[in-house]
């Protein structure tokens, strides 16, 4: 898993298109209370059961690797020109 130039900030901007997709959706309420890990791990399994996202084997589910392809998943969103992709 190679690690992408801006991952961090890919993964804060996915996570909160995640939580905006999730509230669309009517699929979850967000407390303030609930981690980011939480916040995380629901969103990753809400885009893998919508089909959104290619899941990972379930041996290979971390929060590391959640946090991983909420990036690409959040990457392949944006435009080309991108500043977060260069």
């Amino acid at each position: 898993m190679k690690k992408l130039k801006h991952e961090a900030e890919l993964v804060k901007a996915a996570l909160l298109a995640g939580m905006k997709y999730g509230e669309d959706r009517g699929a979850v309420e967000f407390e303030p209370t609930d981690s980011a890990n939480e916040r995380i791990q629901y969103i990753y399994r809400l885009l893998v059961h919508d089909q959104k996202i290619q899941p990972l084997p379930e041996d290979q589910v971390s929060q590391q690797s959640m946090r991983h392809k909420l990036a690409l998943w959040y990457a392949k969103q944006l435009p080309k020109d991108h500043p977060l992709l260069k």
